[in-house]
């Protein structure tokens, strides 16, 4: 629109014919102004500002500012009126200037929008919050009033479009996802295919010759009112469409209520190539940060199914221990949890986000894969010897009893031979007699051996006569003599408690070792880096006499301890293991009570695992935070 054009009386006869005689003195703000000289003096300094002036006439005093143009007193209706279209150009150019400013700082402001929504997008790893924060931002960056996001997806070698989220400022938008086919004849499918957004000013005034068509179903179902609509692809950095966003009615009044044609009509603006540009830059973040996020998820379901084979592999290796590494995975996160609800004062402040969780989850549920490294019979045994060696001294028990039998009727033979006369029947009674004392010592000697091989504590009593088993020898076939048990089985049988003997024992402990030099050399992304020191430390005790470090409480971290408890109970009350029977629950919490007590545990924990019924807790989903 072009600028007022305002004159002076005393000027109103060479100025152009739409020049508006003005007052001096009068409100002048965004005008071309001529004036005279003399009346130029009744408008203040102030009023100056946003005028164009033309000045005829030599000013007597200083106006404070500098006209546009000073003409002489005599200057001719031509010369002012070549002077008005100068000015006129002149406040035009400064008008646009202005526009331009006012573009260039709204273009900066969205640049600095689109940066802060690109770093809130890529921050968001959960796929649900990220697509609601994607359709949120977009709506809001372009004053929409509703909005529906659809992805791509494959299945079966064909594409269809997922409708996943939908929002409406109007009325509700809770709606189920649902597919329809990627083709041209929807708006969506028509946006997936071409690549390039469409802006529709008036959804129910769509011509037949368009390739696509809208659906206002949702309209006809809620008592919406749909007007304008800008649809546009969300292209991956390789140009690959992945989704499409899609944005209804551009309202003026944010408030707006849009349920009938005269609201859409008061309150809902067609979608600008403003908006289109601004909506296409951000459905470009939004596709790289979607991208990132599905990224994310199959690395993150990398690790899961790794964890999965890991698992299975510890258990097939020892199936008596099967749904250990998950049930202590369980209790541990659900102890952390128990332990943020009720706070401790020696954890006081300690929290644990959805990374942290997932961290001590993976590092419960690996911290026994080391298992694999420990020879099968070290690790499934269950008595101090092994079945072979048990039958080996079995079957020496059996060859001595045999031996014991012969020896006597040989005696007997000498005797009858010797004496030259027959065998009676006192001679039979006195070698069954004695057959029976060497039948009761022997068995006598067999059931110390078997009680000794138990994994409980070995007696004083048996360990004496296990000595005088060693000792004792039967008849060999070469007239010398071999022992009941030989020195490598004596020292197992000796085992004051469990099943393993030194060197065994070792081995299974370094279990815990081989734990934690396989973690090392997994590439665990940041947020996952303690899982293996985790891990390493679950057979720590606070009073420094774990394994394999002898940590003392202060370098034991609350999450290690949190695991030894978890694995302690879990170890106690699972079903039964070749070593040793299950026991109660009450029981294990017991145990568990007297372990803190000594000092091996930690007794705040231990009593938040047992107030808070961790032990009870059902696993819904084992592999799930």
């Amino acid at each position: 629109m072009a600028p007022r054009i305002l004159a002076t009386p005393d000027l109103a006869d060479r100025v152009p014919p739409e020049a508006v005689t003005v007052r001096p003195g009068g409100p002048v703000d965004g005008a071309v102004v001529v004036t005279s000289a003399a009346a130029l003096v009744a408008w203040s300094e102030a009023a100056a500002t946003d005028a164009v002036w033309i000045v005829v006439g030599e000013a007597s005093g200083d106006a404070g500012f500098r006209p546009f143009l000073q003409l002489p007193g005599t200057a001719p209706a031509a010369a002012v009126q070549s002077a008005v279209e100068a000015a006129t150009e002149n406040l035009l150019l400064r008008q646009r200037l202005a526009e331009l400013e006012r573009d260039r700082a709204i273009a900066n402001e969205r640049q600095l929008d689109l940066a802060r929504v690109g770093i809130a997008l890529t921050a968001e790893h959960d796929l649900d919050r990220l697509l609601r924060l994607i359709l949120t931002t977009a709506r809001e960056a372009v004053g929409a009033d509703a909005g529906s996001l659809y992805l791509i997806e494959e299945s079966d070698g064909s594409r269809r479009l997922r409708f996943v989220h939908a929002q409406n400022d109007s009325v509700p938008a809770q709606l189920a996802s649902s597919t329809m086919p990627l083709d041209p004849g929807s708006l969506a499918g028509y946006v997936a295919l071409t690549g390039e957004p469409v802006t529709v000013e008036d959804a129910h005034c769509l011509t037949a010759d368009l390739p696509y068509h809208l659906n206002l179903a949702f309209d006809q179902a809620t008592g919406y009112y749909t007007r304008s609509v800008l649809t546009a692809p969300m292209a991956t950095r390789a140009g690959d469409v992945i989704g499409v966003l899609q944005l209804i009615n551009r309202k003026i009044d944010p408030a707006a209520r849009i349920l009938d044609a005269a609201t859409a009509d008061a309150a809902v603006r067609p979608f600008g190539a403003a908006e289109v540009a601004v909506l296409r830059a951000l459905a470009a973040q939004a596709a790289v940060a979607l991208e990132n996020s599905r990224l994310v998820q199959e690395i993150e379901r990398l690790f899961e199914g790794f964890v999965r084979a890991s698992v299975t592999a510890i258990e097939q290796r020892d199936p008596s221990t099967s749904g250990h590494s998950l049930r202590v995975a369980h209790y541990t996160t659900s102890l952390a949890r128990a332990v943020e609800q009720s706070p401790l004062p020696a954890f006081a402040g300690l929290r644990f986000s959805r990374d942290d969780l997932t961290q001590l989850r993976y590092a419960a549920l690996l911290h026994d894969f080391g298992k694999v490294g420990v020879r099968e019979s070290v690790l499934t045994k269950g008595r101090k010897l092994v079945p072979e060696r048990l039958a080996l001294v079995q079957e020496r028990f059996r060859h001595a009893l045999r031996a014991r039998e012969a020896a006597l009727l040989r005696q007997v033979l000498h005797t009858l031979v010797t004496t030259g006369r027959a065998a009676t029947s006192e001679d039979l009674s006195r070698v069954a007699v004695a057959m029976d004392e060497v039948l009761r010592s022997l068995d006598q000697n067999l059931a110390a051996v078997l009680i000794a091989n138990e994994p409980s504590v070995l007696e004083s009593a048996t360990s004496h006569l296990l000595s005088q088993v060693a000792q004792d020898r039967f008849p060999a076939e070469d007239d010398g003599e071999l022992p009941y048990l030989l020195p490598e089985e004596l020292r197992a049988l000796s085992v004051p408690k469990g099943s393993l003997d030194e060197e065994e024992r070792r081995e299974m402990e370094s279990h815990v070792v081989h734990s934690y030099q396989f973690l090392l050399t997994l590439p665990w992304p940041k947020r996952y880096a303690r899982v293996p020191s985790l891990a390493y430390g679950h057979h720590e005790k606070l009073n420094g006499r774990g394994y394999p470090n002898r940590l003392v409480a202060e370098q034991i971290p609350p999450e290690v301890r949190m695991m030894t408890v978890s694995d302690i109970y879990d170890a106690l009350a699972a079903a039964d293991r070749p070593y040793k029977r299950a026991v109660s629950p009450e029981r294990a919490l017991s145990i568990l009570e007297d372990e803190a007590k000594r000092g091996f545990l930690d007794a705040d924990l231990v009593r938040v695992f047992i107030d808070a019924k961790v032990f009870a807790r059902p696993i819904a989903d084992p592999l799930a935070v």
